[in-house]
Order: structure tokens, then sequence, then C-alpha cells
């Protein structure tokens, strides 16, 4: 598999990628020259095999390029999300060690609150402009030599989680081989699954902080392929990319799904996306109807796997086995599924328990909050993520939801993710979050909250007419027993909703009212 250098001398001229909303153009020979660039700069400053560098910016051209140049010099990379606020982003970069901080115009007040607080790093850049304190990383970048460093290696990323429920936690994964060109950890699992190579042409609707498009995209330009980088993702922008690219590949999570279904009929016809080869989904999960909805529209294209981070276990499914087994993601690509119970005890097919993964765990290091790589294991060495599900009897995973969102009302299990999934494919429903909170009676209460599609219909009678349908198709104690409406949930763009801090408000909310509303 050929790295981005080797491919800048047999096809100079190709995109290695093509920013979706600007159209400003990178060729693999111009990455090749940038790369090598930003990694003279790097050893000019002092930055060493398996330093770290830290950076914060929207979608941008420069994004990958300072990660191919950290991967040639053999540093650790760490892009940090832009929905972080200050204390989270300093605490990641003093946890990782940072010795480079590059940031975003766009994001320069962030950017100069680091400065301040940090000071003492090797370099402070900004691209897009620059403000007082940083020197501009494209003027840097130009003044260094386009040969390669002497002393080549095989950076890689070090991501953190969003710090919902604690600090944000870093997972580092040593790279396999100190080779600057050697084959990308994905290219013989996923990669082979979904049939990367050179004339893959990857969409990339996500921001590129996040693991999934960040993996993806290096992929992509490490098998000598296109990559087409969204600034944002916009639902009809998308479809309009797949048809205007041809693109052959892409990486979704189901919100992104739920927003294209819920286009008119006229726009989602508008385009033509026959290209599409493998539609990939993941990190969330997906409702069934919306899934179904998809693979109607788009044929047997989507294709979904779970994973996590730690790499602790794989699974896969395609459109063919999901449509006969609904609602499942997968049997295990890598590693041997367990469900346990609270005790340890491995459960039948059929039974809900904690998902666990046995067989060679990837070797990894987690970085920030003690104590959290006990979390992942159980003394017999397998690993978790905290999901719970169940395995049928052909050995294809079902989750219900995190261990941490199920509800206890009245000594019954209630999983959010089932109101949830069922809720957001109402009319009128943009997003939804669903959670437990305080009541005397029965322990807890479920409460639904939503993001209304028109804010015309955040009125009484359309909450009663979202429970009267909810009623009509769940069991009625998993139907919510209040809902209100919110102008916008936090759903961040990896796809994920962080209901942490509402969950906080309303149960502080119960609390000041001495109790939760009575069961009937």
């Amino acid at each position: 598999m050929p790295h981005p250098s080797v491919t800048a001398q047999t096809y100079p001229h190709k995109p290695a990628f093509i920013m979706g909303d600007s159209g400003e153009m990178v060729t693999y020979a111009q990455l090749d020259q940038r790369s090598n660039q930003g990694a003279q700069l790097f050893r000019s400053l002092g930055v060493a095999k398996g330093a770290h560098i830290a950076m914060m910016m929207e979608n941008n051209r420069h994004f990958l390029e300072i990660c191919w140049a950290a991967q040639r010099a053999g540093i650790i990379f760490t892009p940090i999300s832009t929905h972080l606020q200050k204390e989270e982003t300093a605490y990641i970069l003093q946890n990782c060690d940072a010795e480079v901080f590059i940031g975003s115009y766009k994001l320069k007040d962030m950017a100069s609150g680091l400065r301040e607080q940090l000071g003492g790093l090797k370099g402070w850049y900004m691209v897009g402009g620059i403000c007082d304190g940083f020197d501009s990383w494209e003027e840097a970048v130009d003044a260094q030599p386009a040969e390669p460093i002497v002393d080549q290696g095989n950076g890689v990323a070090m991501l953190y989680s969003s710090g919902t429920t604690g600090k944000p936690k870093g997972v580092f994964v040593p790279p396999h081989s100190e080779d600057v060109l050697a084959e990308f950890p994905l290219a013989a699992t996923l990669g082979a699954a979904f049939g990367f190579g050179e004339e893959t042409v990857y969409l990339s609707p996500a921001p590129l902080y996040h693991a999934a498009p960040l993996h993806y995209n290096f992929m992509t330009i490490h098998q000598g392929g296109t990559s087409i980088v969204m600034e944002k993702f916009e639902p009809e922008h998308a479809l309009q990319l797949i048809e205007e690219h041809r693109a052959t590949h892409s990486q979704w999570v189901p919100i992104m799904f739920i927003r294209m279904l819920k286009l008119p009929e006229e726009v989602r016809k508008r385009y033509d996306v026959s290209s599409m080869q493998f539609a990939i989904h993941a990190a969330a999960p997906c409702p069934v109807e919306v899934k179904e909805q998809m693979i109607n529209w788009w044929g047997e294209v989507i294709v979904e796997y779970y994973a996590a981070s730690e790499g602790i276990g794989v699974t896969i499914i395609d459109s063919a086995s999901w449509l006969t087994h609904k609602g499942s993601v997968g049997p295990a690509l890598l590693g041997e599924l367990h469900i346990l119970d609270d005790d340890g005890n491995e459960l039948p097919p059929g039974e809900i328990g904690t998902v666990y993964f046995s067989g060679d765990q990837a070797t990894f290091e987690y970085h920030g909050e003690p104590g959290k790589t006990a979390e992942a294991y159980n003394d017999r060495g397998w690993a978790t993520t905290g999901d719970v599900g169940y395995v049928d009897r052909d050995g294809f995973l079902y989750l219900t939801d995190r261990k941490n969102f199920m509800i206890i009302s009245g000594g019954v299990n209630i999983y959010p993710q089932e109101v949830e999934n069922l809720l957001i494919t109402h009319d009128k429903v943009a997003d939804v979050a669903v959670f437990g909170i305080p009541n005397t009676e029965f322990g807890e209460e479920v409460k639904a909250v939503v993001e209304p599609q028109n804010w015309a219909d955040a009125t009484d009678e359309v909450a009663f007419e979202l429970l009267e349908w909810l009623r009509e198709r769940l069991s009625h104690i998993k139907v919510p027993r209040s809902l209100d409406f919110h102008e916008k949930l936090p759903r961040m763009d990896n796809g994920k909703l962080y209901k942490k801090h509402l969950v906080e408000q309303y149960r502080k909310e119960a609390d000041k009212a001495g109790e939760g509303s009575p069961e009937d």
C-alpha cells in the first residue's frame, strides 16, 4: 500500500483531498511538499520522534497537511474538539505533554486564552490569520525546505474523549512500526472489508478531530484515493457532493441519515447517489426504521460497524445480513463476544447484559484520570465499553443502551435508546433526549426533551400528541411521564447526544421541587 509520498511520485497531480465547500484541491505532490516542510519545521523547533503536538481547528485544508507532517516526523498528534471549553482544552495540552499548539484564527479567542494560561511551549501557531502571541503556520512552513527530514518516522494520532463523564481521556495506540511507509493499521481489517483502494473517492462529512473521520481519511490517502472533506455537514450539500464527485465511499452517523431523510422527497430524488459502494456508519445507535429507509433509498450499500477507540473488539454487518437481523450491529470481526450479568456470569443468547470482548486486545495506554484502564476489563481480561445488549443464536450482537443510561422505574429496567429511536422518526421531531429523573415513589421516571423540526410546534398540544403517539407503540411503563421542548439539544457533530448537563439540570429541578411526578 503506498504512502502519499509514493503516490506523489506516480500520480503527482491526482487530488489527495478536495474541500467540499470551497472546492480547494490539494494534490499528492502538494501534500508531499507541505508535509515535508511541516516535518522540517517540527524538527527545527526541537520536536523529536515520539513527542506530542496538539491542534484545534475546524475542517480546513491545513488540518490534514499538519497531520501528515506529524506522521512523517514520527510525532504523536492530538486534534482537539472545537466544542471543548478552555479548561478542558488546557487539561489536554498538559496531559499529552504537547510541545507545539496549532490553532485556527476562527477560534482565536480560545487559542489566545490557552497561550496566556500555558505559555511555555516550543511553538504557538495559527492558520487562516494570526493574533498576538502566535506565528503564522503557513509562513513558517513556506520558509522550510521541501526535502524529507533525515529521520522520518511513523507518527500516529492520540485522541481524547469529549469529557462528558469527567475530564477528557486520551487513548494512545502505539504505532506497530516506526517505518514512515508502514501499512495503515486498519487497512487489513476495515479497509479490506470496505474495499478501500486507489480508486476510492471518500466523502467525509464529519469533523476531522473525531477518530473515525480522521482514520478513514488517512486510510483513503494511504491507499492513493481521494477524499472529499466537507467543512461542515449539510444534508443536501452532502448529496450534491456524492453526485458531483461520484463518491464511492462515505462514513456517517445516524443523525446524518435522519437529516437527509427529513429533506423533502423532491430534494432527495434530485441527486444521483448510485456511485456509492460503501456507506459506512457507526458511533451511535441507528433506529431500525431509519436504516430501512436508507437501504430502500441508496440500496444495499449501507454497512455498520461497532468498535471502540481502544481497539477492544469490532463487529460488522452489511445490508443483506442486517435485513435478516434487523437492529443488529453484526457478529464479531475481531475478538469474541460475551454477555455478562452484574455478577460476571455469562448469559445465554437472547438475555441482556454488559457486552464484553475476549481475544487479542490492542496494546494501548490511557492518558487521563487514574484508574480508567481497570474499568475496561474484568478479571478474565475481557474488555467492555460499558454498552448493554444481547447476542442472538446466530452470534449477532444487538445493543440496547449504555449501562449508565438505563432507567430503573418501579424495579423495571427501561432503556432510553428504545424510546429515542422511535420518537426521532416522528415528522415533527428533529432530535430527542430521553433520561431518568427522580420519582419518590418509583425511584425514577422517564423524561423526554424534544428539539422540534419547527419551533412553532413547541406547544402543549404537540407534546400531548407525541406522548399519545408513543403510547400506541410502546409499553406504557416506557412512555415518558412528561415531554419538554428545547430549541437545540446537545448533540455534537460526531453524532453522539451528550445528555450529561441536560440530565443534571432536570435532576436539580426535581430535587428542588422535593419529589418527582407521582405515577397514575
